[in-house]
């Protein structure tokens, strides 16, 4: 897993200033060496830049990059980002069609796809990816992510030169670049944060490229199209039949995922996604005489401070026991206190250079960084909550049937602690609403449902654009900047697109939440594992905590001179402070809530003077 970035400019020749560029380049990988920390290079041509870090996975002794390729009088380079799980297979049918390959890496099997088959090759690729491609033939590059949007790929522009990077960092370091963040940047922020609409960078002039895209440029300008859309069918298996099919892809993509020249880990929790992947991957590695080494993640004190209620009915640590047990792996028990979880909240935000999940992201950020100390690559049980429909806005009435973000219900806490006046000039409301509006509109539908069958269509569509890509940022972001690899078998798209059409009655089988994916993980877990009730990723109950976040942002609101002191009202935020805490009711998620939200605002506070963020007016 690598970073990359670059530049193109059809007026400027690059090769009159070579080691000006050069040296630009170098600037725009140093900012992201975290995401490969073993190699670095880089690529000039007359009219486009390409540079690359590299943490090595696959091919350690010849997979350098940028890598270029030429085949006759077609020449091209390539900075790639990712692992390519079906890489054996497509080099093989290339070799057949006569491609004679000079290394073993995957980024070469992509670089030469294309020059045979050009941009559609992408549609071939089972993985996670984001990449560049030079194509000194058409003078165009081409940028392309991957389907489920694993891996991240910004774009931005200044004056005519277009920049790219794999996080917004690399293009901020470009020379001339402002972080610039006007009225709908702050929308982004207040109104749907720590989400953020997808194609969008929140900073002026930064955009992402959409999952599902190629985005291509040339002395014509910037085209994109989706080489990979849902669509919605008729399912027409029985329910034996889709259990069998889906039990087959988990375990498929679990073990393509498993490709890796240096050991891999998984994180497990005890619930039913984590146990799953590391079930399969235990009785794998078991067969090959090897162990598998597992990791979970726990707070100093939760022992004895953990309260249940709706979201969290159970802690992990009994249920990792059993698993640990049940698929005899070599398990590490990690722990996070108090000061960590707030220290690590700024370095969070330089991961993600964004306000973040606040202790949710600190706490994975730091957890990553201890794993990373024995592995480059982890598996993990994200994103099964949803595609197969495992939060509660998923059952509960309420959320169901809200015509707003389901995870973000109650919309007071986002605007309560906030200046009249910015309450005045930002339509966060508004904002949100229409960025809600807008998702639902394009949720593929399929004619002739039942309206509660579209509607859950609408919700799933909705975590999948959304909810799923937060959780997706978040782990790429806190991994690749501890230089760890994070994969996510059950987002693989062949997954994503079966389950997709198959209907609730299925996906929830006798009400069972998660029941398809629960009975198709019969042949790997216990039966108590495997119908644990659903209990998200931990966080800390410890009261002394949320009194630290008290005191810190009270020293930020004193000093007149802090950037936060122009968005949030004290006295708003003193009274807010005096009221007791509700943990079981959330401003997004089921995770981030009344100490979180002290803990986002001491995250914006610092994102916007540690970045010199100059807010504008006017979009």
């Amino acid at each position: 897993m690598c970073g990359v970035a670059g530049f193109t400019n059809f007026v400027i020749n690059y090769k009159e200033e070579p080691e000006k560029w050069a040296g630009i380049l170098d600037k725009m990988n140093q900012a992201q060496k975290h995401r490969g920390p073993d190699e670095e290079g880089a690529f000039l041509s007359e009219h486009c830049g390409l540079s690359h870090v590299r943490l090595s996975i696959i091919d350690l002794e010849t997979g350098h990059q940028p890598m270029t390729r030429q085949v006759g009088n077609h020449r091209c380079t390539i900075s790639y980002n990712g692992e390519l799980y079906n890489m054996r297979q497509l080099r093989q049918e290339l070799m057949s069609e006569g491609v004679v390959f000079s290394t073993t890496s995957d980024t070469e099997v992509i670089l030469a796809g294309y020059m045979q088959h050009g941009r559609e090759f992408v549609k071939r690729l089972n993985g996670i990816f984001a990449y560049a491609i030079w194509d000194e033939r058409l003078k165009h590059l081409l940028l392309f992510r991957d389907r489920a949007g694993v891996k991240p790929l910004f774009y931005g522009k200044h004056l005519d030169t277009f920049l790219f990077s794999s996080e917004i960092k690399g293009i901020l370091s470009y020379p001339g670049m402002q972080a610039v963040v006007g009225k709908e940047g702050l929308c982004e922020v207040f109104g749907l944060g720590p989400a953020k609409t997808y194609g969008k960078g929140v900073f002026k002039n930064i955009w992402e490229v959409l999952p599902g895209h190629v985005l291509e440029v040339g002395r014509s300008g910037i085209q994109s199209w989706p080489y990979w859309k849902l669509q919605s069918r008729p399912h027409e298996d029985s329910f034996e039949r889709t259990v069998e099919k889906t039990e087959y892809l988990v375990t498929d993509a679990v073990k393509m995922q498993m490709l890796s020249d240096v050991p891999i880990c998984t994180f497990l929790s005890g619930g039913v996604d984590s146990s799953l992947v590391t079930a399969i991957c235990s009785e794998e590695l078991r067969k090959q005489g090897r162990h598998l080494d597992t990791y979970s993640f726990d707070f100093y004190g939760n022992d004895v401070n953990f309260t249940a209620n709706d979201f969290q009915p159970s802690q992990d640590r009994p249920w990792v026991d059993k698993m640990v047990e049940y698929a005899k792996t070599r398990h590490h028990y990690l722990e996070c206190r108090n000061e960590e979880l707030y220290e690590y909240l700024f370095e969070a935000v330089d991961a993600r250079d964004l306000p973040c999940m606040a202790d949710v992201e600190s706490s994975m950020l730091y957890f990553c960084g201890k794993v990373a100390g024995h592995h480059k690559v982890t598996l993990t049980g994200e994103c099964a909550d949803e595609i197969f429909g495992g939060y509660p806005w998923f059952h509960k009435k309420e959320c169901f049937e809200a015509d707003c973000f389901p995870w973000s219900m109650d919309f007071t806490a986002r605007t309560m602690l906030l200046k009249d006046e910015v309450l005045e000039e930002l339509p966060l409301k508004e904002y949100a609403k229409a960025a809600y509006e807008a998702s639902v509109a394009e949720t593929p539908q399929l004619l002739g449902e039942p309206p509660e069958e579209k509607r859950r269509r609408e919700i799933s569509y909705l975590n999948l654009r959304w909810f799923m890509q937060t959780l997706l940022d978040r782990m790429d972001r806190t991994s690749m900047h501890t230089g760890l690899e994070a994969r996510v078998p059950l987002a693989d798209h062949r997954i994503i697109e079966y389950v997709w059409n198959v209907p609730w009655n299925m996906k929830c089988r006798g009400g069972v939440v998660k029941g398809l994916l629960r009975a198709a993980g019969e042949k790997h877990l216990p039966h108590e594992v495997l119908y644990r009730r659903k209990s998200p990723y931990p966080k800390t109950y410890d009261p002394a905590y949320e009194s630290l976040l008290k005191t810190k942002i009270m020293e930020v609101l004193d000093n007149g001179n802090a950037p936060l002191c122009t968005l949030v009202d004290k006295k708003k935020v003193e009274a807010y402070m005096k009221c007791p805490s509700d943990y079981g009711r959330p401003f997004y998620g089921q995770l981030m809530a009344g100490p979180q939200l002290l803990a986002y605002l001491l995250q914006v506070n610092y994102w916007l003077e540690h970045y010199h963020i100059s807010l504008s007016g006017t979009d």
